[in-house]
This record gives structure tokens, C-alpha cells and sequence, in this order.
């Protein structure tokens, strides 16, 4: 009888870990690593790293050279240059626009999380910008000599700090992370956190997109800035910045013959899988 209470017991231990798994990693992308070409010009990798810690990181890579290629920033509302920007998810600036890839973009005020019910903005709300952005010309946020810019033109021609040509395109960063191949000193912020980065390979052609997710045990613990920048130098960027990151971390992909998928897991308000409303965003057009 004994026996068979002890196989009763470690049945129902096995059933409740197994229902505990299943319902933790439920509605997070499975971590496994993959490669695959999504567009023409457009790959996406998942890489999950187990040193220092847990970390699973989704980066994206586009050719800015290829002829299907366009880049797509928020664009401001009209009339409003205190406030230019209406909050929206990543992943419904990616519906609005009709992106194929949209990762979140600069950081933004007014901000605020105290609870589950009071926090700011909630989507349509206004807010600005914390740098500078340019959307098809119409540029919005403030420029400042110390921000760190990403320029894109007409023609895909990209650059940071300096534009080619006339403004087109532009979202600014809160610090570099890599210049010129070499990753920044000083990079001393060690707290593990969801983390968004945007780089360029040497010549320019070559955009690297980087979300890491972050504050999940067990699934995802989170980058420092100093990791993101060494990410970011492993994965092709030879320039790059840093982008809000937190809660606001996001990446989201319409997939060919499969439609729109948060490809990582946000965590906005300590809840996993649940996408922050943020003031900008950077989106890719890919056609097929």
C-alpha cells in the first residue's frame, strides 16, 4: 500500500511540474536557436546563450542596398510639436504601417509604471520623444549635439550621428555601444535587463536589429549594456546604439503565409508576453 501511494505521489509531483513548464513558457517564443531567411535581404536568428547566464537574443539583418528594402519611423501627429508622438504597441505600429519587420524605438516622456492600473501611456496617449526622429522628411523631438542619430535616406543610404544627404529617416539612441568596431569604455550599468540595439556594419549597408529579452528566471535573465555591445559586435555591427529598452523591448515579424508574430517575450509591467504602448518605433518594408 505504501508503494503505491509513493507512485500516486510522485505521479501527481510529475503531472504538477509538467503543468507548471507547460504553463510558464506558455505564449513565449520556444527557446531554440534558428536561422532563416524571411524576405529577400531580410534574416532572422535566434541565439540562446547559457554564459554569463540564460539569454535569449533575437537579432535581424537587412541589406539596405537591396532594391525591396524601405525603412519606415513613426511618424508625428499634426500639430502637436510638444507631444508629437501617439503611444502604440510594436506590434501595432507594424499592423498600422504594414511592416514586415518593427523593432520598439527611442525612449519617451511622460513615463510611468506605480501599479498594474496606473501607469502611462496607455495607446493613443501622447507623448515625445526623448531624442531626435524624422519620418519621411517630417522630423519631430529635439536635436541635441550629444545625441547619437540613425540616419537613413531615401536611396537606404545609412549613417550615424551625420546624415547623407537631406533628412529623411532618423531615431536617436541613448549611448553608443560600438564605434568604429571598438566597444565603448565605461559601459558600467550591470544591471540584466531587456535590451534593444540598432548597428551598422562598416560600410553602411548592412542593418543589425537586437532585442534581448530579459526578467524572466528560467527563460531569459537579461543583458548589461556592456553585453548588448558585445552582442552587437558578434553579430556584424561595427557602429551601433542603444534604444529604450525594459518593458519596451520588442520584435515583431509578419511572417510570409503565417501573418504577424511577436518574435520575442516583452514583459511590460512584470508580466510576460504583454507588449508596452511606447512613443516610436523602427519598421522594415520587404517585399517579396
Amino acid at each position: 500500500m505504501k508503494y503505491k501511494n509513493l507512485l500516486v505521489w510522485m505521479a501527481a509531483v510529475g503531472i504538477f511540474l509538467a503543468a507548471g513548464t507547460f504553463f510558464y513558457y506558455f505564449g513565449r517564443p520556444t527557446p531554440l536557436e534558428m536561422r532563416e531567411e524571411i524576405y529577400p535581404c531580410v534574416v532572422y536568428y535566434r541565439r540562446v546563450h547559457t554564459q554569463p547566464r540564460l539569454m535569449i537574443a533575437h537579432i535581424v539583418t537587412v541589406d539596405l542596398s537591396c532594391e525591396n528594402i524601405t525603412t519606415v519611423i513613426t511618424p508625428p501627429e499634426k500639430g502637436d510639436k510638444e507631444n508629437p508622438l501617439r503611444a502604440r504597441t510594436t506590434s501595432q505600429f507594424a499592423s498600422e504601417f504594414g511592416t514586415q519587420v518593427a523593432i520598439n524605438g527611442d525612449g519617451f516622456t511622460p513615463w510611468w509604471s506605480n501599479t498594474p492600473w496606473d501607469y502611462y501611456p496607455r495607446p493613443g496617449e501622447a507623448v515625445s520623444p526623448n531624442g531626435f526622429a524624422a519620418s519621411g522628411r517630417k522630423e519631430y523631438g529635439s536635436r541635441d549635439a550629444d545625441e547619437i542619430t540613425l540616419f537613413i535616406n531615401e536611396r537606404g543610404e545609412a549613417s550615424f550621428g551625420t546624415p547623407v544627404g537631406k533628412i529623411y529617416n532618423a531615431i536617436s539612441g541613448t549611448n553608443w555601444l560600438v564605434h568604429e568596431r571598438q566597444v565603448i569604455e565605461d559601459l558600467n550599468d550591470t544591471r540584466k535587463a531587456p535590451r534593444t540595439a540598432v548597428g551598422l556594419d562598416g560600410p553602411g549597408t548592412r542593418l543589425i536589429l537586437i532585442v534581448v529579452d530579459g526578467r524572466q528566471p528560467f527563460y531569459s535573465e537579461g543583458a548589461t549594456i556592456a553585453e548588448t555591445a558585445e552582442l552587437m559586435l558578434t553579430y556584424g555591427g561595427d557602429n551601433a546604439i542603444l534604444l529604450d529598452g525594459g518593458g519596451s523591448s520588442t520584435l515583431v515579424i509578419d511572417w510570409p503565409g503565417e501573418g504577424q508574430k511577436v518574435m520575442n517575450s516583452p514583459i511590460d509591467r512584470y508580466l510576460p508576453g504583454r507588449e508596452r504602448a511606447v512613443g516610436n518605433h523602427l519598421g522594415i518594408l520587404a517585399k517579396p
